[in-house]
């Protein structure tokens, strides 16, 4: 698998993944606005990826703040954490890097603060294996769903290169292909971006997966002549109540999947669920530049001047989901807010094939 991300030789290091699958390019980001930047550019993307980024954008610029101690320190990080906030406002991990950084700066407040500054580069680079593991552990839970001979159906990136490695949903398809189970993917091209096209379908064929690419709008066609078994796709923020946003046309796949029997689950890892959001009405949406609809590569394809909405996510409400996929099993989204709950019985309320 092609590195996402990596912390090396006091620079982040990422793949511009705008220039896939024609190019393979590093970007080396030498201080947190570069990595700002990154995000907001979708040069990285996938929340647990854009999780990473933060947390290296973070100790990036820490190495630049100048304090005599812990509160002045923390002054100065402010701006840092601000700007890596404003760059994507739906998926929750940014926020949840932030809150990690915070948390474990205010525990080791009395160290000096170039100690401070270490210990938040070996947090990041901590994160960045933790997502590996996790990103495993989902495909382990999930892959018992997958049957020998199934068709997966994906929507936008949630593979290895939308996180430190290995995928979320992804994640139970290379489990499911290393186990020996003859399996077969369908990746929605995903408009306006072609995050389906031009990654997942790349990073499939990379490790020999067999994928077909299909347009968006095949999904329905496919559904109803019985080609597909099941859907798994990531999530951006998954709240609560276990309603579910990720990237626009999910919640279309969602419903189709439903019309026509077909189980669909959500690869979550915990870092991507926001507990203090009871709804998905309440998900912050965000909406993107028109030029990612009238152009592709560049090109134009649409009329000048035509008025455009580029909605960036969309909320796939829990009716729609079979179960939600994570590193401590899978459960529906009814009994999501247990994973929240102190000594709450985890394997009672475990989804399992079949259920």
């Amino acid at each position: 698998m092609v590195k996402t991300i990596e912390f090396v030789d006091g620079k982040v290091r990422m793949l511009d993944q705008t220039r896939l699958p024609l190019e393979v390019v590093y970007v080396d980001c030498t201080d947190y606005h570069m990595v700002a930047e990154g995000i907001k550019k979708l040069r990285i993307r996938g929340a647990p990826a854009i999780g990473i980024a933060a947390a290296m954008g973070i100790a990036l610029g820490a190495r630049d703040v100048r304090a005599a101690d812990f509160d002045e320190f923390m002054n100065g990080l402010e701006p840092v954490f601000q700007t890596l906030l404003a760059t994507r406002p739906t998926a929750v991990n940014i926020q949840w890097a932030v809150e990690r950084a915070k948390k474990l700066l205010s525990e080791k407040r009395h160290e000096p603060v170039d100690r401070l500054k270490e210990l938040l580069v070996e947090d990041a680079k901590k994160v960045l294996e933790e997502d590996i593991q996790i990103n495993r552990a989902i495909g382990r839970w999930g892959a018992q769903f997958i049957r020998d001979g199934d068709t997966v159906i994906t929507h936008c990136n949630a593979g290895s290169l939308a996180t430190g490695g290995y995928g979320t949903a992804t994640g139970p398809i290379r489990v499911a292909v290393e186990q020996g189970k003859k399996i077969q993917v369908y990746a929605d091209e995903t408009r306006p971006v072609l995050q389906g096209c031009r990654l997942t379908a790349w990073e499939l064929m990379q490790d020999n997966i067999p994928v077909t690419l299909i347009t968006d709008n095949t999904a329905g066609a496919l559904l109803r002549k019985g080609e597909i078994n099941l859907a798994i796709v990531g999530t951006d923020r998954t709240v609560a109540n276990g309603d579910v946003a990720n990237k626009i046309g999910t919640y279309s796949l969602a419903v189709l999947c439903k019309e026509n029997g077909v189980p669909f689950y959500v690869a979550a890892p915990l870092s991507s669920i926001d507990f203090s959001i009871p709804s998905g009405d309440l998900i912050p949406i965000e909406e993107r530049g028109p030029e990612e609809v009238t152009h592709v590569f560049g090109c134009r394809i649409a009329p000048e001047g035509v008025r455009v909405r580029n909605i960036a996510f969309d909320v796939t409400p829990a009716r729609y989901v079979t179960g939600i996929i994570t590193e401590k099993g899978v459960f529906r989204p009814g009994d999501l807010h247990l994973l929240n709950e102190k000594d709450a019985d985890l394997e009672a309320v475990m989804l399992k094939p079949g259920e």
